[in-house]
């Protein structure tokens, strides 16, 4: 099929579901107690099925009349219009003029799909298929160094989606690791970032994973040349190279390869093309962890546990695509969140993962969500017409436990929470005769019982406490939490929560008719960093041309600078 122009967005204040939000949240009075007690139905009710994720919104500060408002909200905003056009390979990214099309990285490979002329099922059917074929050349010991030393650490060096994607998902799915294999990741530009991942490696049986879409990305590269500068040394110290050009070159052409489509600069890095890996304009990096850019996680748990992973990416995808509204979760959890950020003054939202193995999920959905969303501006070019965007944020439990959880339980704010967990864990380990995961899992459903009904004051004074403590112990309930729960953490089960929350943002985006697949707004610190950068080196012209306050940092930083 060929692009279509995109369709202008619907002002969503203009709708008549907007006008019934507005009047339905002032009349709101939440009450999950109450709601419960009327109704013994509601958890079975508001509890869906999406692939192997059960996803219980009976905790939410919802009504029967709010749920389906925000669902007819999504009709009048052309919701599924727009997640149709996405799936067809239209250009719904029009600043950019792209398809969005990270969705067609984990369609089965024999499900056609053509955009732009472009035969888009096949163009990543190839490109996978050498990424597997590289994966099992590292897992089999077939790829060695220059020593003839089969590889034991990879490096990957990238940074936002090429590196909170693959460094979330190879955390998340530790236990499928090849024992003797380990993947670390590099991104900061701070140098100690990449000085403590070197420091205690073997040159010898190390590869680097330069992940650069255009390979001009300034943290990445200087990362990479910092590596191969310690590639260079270190193999040099330990007798493995010459010290001469063709040593250097033998060294990067077999410690190094690339996540990337400027062959040509690949090249002029030392990087043998034939060793890069692709992907497309149509694909984010915040969407792009099942792309080539997920080559480090394709080696470390291998290519039959990859195509699982996007095999659970593609089962949450068909369910946002086929399932009617009133039944879609990533729908109905996106338009929750329009709802408490619209209609309930709910500015962040916290995400619980009841599984130290998401422990970087947080941090992924961060870029996910905020790039995305945090945008003043609709994909026309006009002002946006409602706040958009909330601030995602959180922390393993039981460890936010112990941190923040006061704030969510009796502070000011409304801070909806996604609480998720397995059944089964990765390690069943038993404190004497006790379950420790069952006993981890009493927190999880403590917490969302404790956040939804609290505690009222006449239940603190019958445990005997003090009328004047009594205010302090109180907990006034109607907090909002969506649990997730799901067999265990696989790599399919993973796929699926990555999309989950990839289409929750989408749902977000198209009610407030804003591109979520652009980043402007990061693009102004890289070039004013990359102007102020001879100020800071001893340019004094550069210093100059500063404003007041920015100069004086910088003078301040080089009287400090030893």
């Amino acid at each position: 099929m060929t692009s279509e122009p995109a369709r202008g967005p619907v002002d969503a204040t203009t709708t008549n579901a907007w006008g019934s939000l507005t009047e339905l949240s002032k009349n709101l009075r939440p009450d999950l107690r109450g709601w419960f007690a009327a109704d013994p139905d509601r958890a079975q009710r508001l509890s869906y099925q999406a692939a192997d994720l059960h996803v219980d919104l009976s905790k939410n500060l919802l009504t029967d009349e709010v749920l389906a408002t925000l669902v007819a909200l999504a009709d009048e905003v052309r919701l599924t219009e727009r997640r149709d056009a996405m799936f067809a390979g239209e250009h719904i990214n029009v600043t950019e003029d792209r398809a969005v099309l990270h969705t067609a990285l984990r369609r089965p490979s024999d499900e056609p799909l053509t955009v732009d002329g472009q035969d888009i099922a096949a163009d990543v059917a190839d490109e996978l298929a050498k990424v597997y074929a590289f994966a099992e050349k590292v897992r089999s010991g077939e790829w060695t160094g220059v020593t003839g030393e089969p590889v034991r650490t990879i490096v990957n060096i990238g940074i936002g989606g090429s590196d909170l994607g693959p460094v979330m998902a190879y955390e998340a799915l530790e236990p499928y690791v090849q024992d003797g294999l380990e993947v670390r990741f590099v991104s900061n530009i701070d140098p100690t970032d990449v000085a403590q991942k070197t420091a205690d490696l073997d040159p010898t049986t190390t590869l680097f994973i330069v992940a650069s879409k255009t390979f001009g990305t300034l943290e990445t590269l200087t990362n990479a040349r910092l590596a191969r500068d310690w590639l260079w040394r270190s193999l040099v110290a330990a007798g493995a190279i010459e010290d001469s050009e063709d040593g250097r070159s033998d060294a990067v052409a077999k410690h190094f390869v690339a996540v990337s489509t400027a062959l040509d600069k690949v090249a002029a890095f030392g990087i043998d093309p034939e060793n890069a890996f692709g992907f497309w304009d149509w694909v984010g990096g915040r969407y792009s962890v099942d792309s080539a850019i997920g080559t480090s996680l394709a080696v470390a748990i291998g290519p039959d546990a990859f195509a699982e992973f996007l095999g659970g990416f593609h089962a949450m995808d068909e369910h946002f695509r086929t399932t009617p509204l009133e039944h879609n979760v990533p729908v109905l959890m996106g338009l929750l969140n329009v709802w408490y950020v619209n209609f309930r003054d709910a500015h962040t939202h916290a995400v619980l993962p009841y599984a130290q193995q998401l422990h970087r999920f947080p941090a992924y959905l961060q870029q996910l969500t905020m790039e995305s969303n945090g945008k003043s501006v609709r994909w026309d070019g006009t002002p946006v017409t409602t706040e958009t965007g909330e601030v995602f944020w959180g922390e393993p439990g039981t460890n936010g436990q112990h941190a923040f959880y006061q704030l969510i339980h009796q502070g000011t704010r409304t801070i909806p929470a996604d609480f998720i967990a397995v059944a089964n864990p990765a390690y069943p380990l038993r404190d004497a005769d006790a379950d420790v995961h069952g006993l981890f899992l009493a927190n999880f459903f403590a917490q969302t019982k404790a956040l939804a009904f609290g505690k009222t004051a006449d239940e603190v004074r019958a445990e005997g406490v003090a009328e004047d403590l009594v205010s302090a112990k109180v907990f006034s309930g109607n907090r909002p939490t969506t649990s997730i729960l799901a067999p265990a953490l696989t790599p399919s089960v993973l796929g699926q929560l990555v999309a989950l929350y990839e289409h929750i943002t989408f749902v977000q985006g198209v009610v407030w008719g804003i591109d979520s697949f652009d980043q402007w707004g990061v693009e102004l610190g890289k070039k004013l960093a990359l102007e102020i950068a001879p100020a800071v080196a001893g340019d004094e012209a550069a210093l100059a041309a500063q404003d007041p306050s920015t100069a004086a940092l910088i003078a301040k930083y080089r009287e400090l600078r030893s």
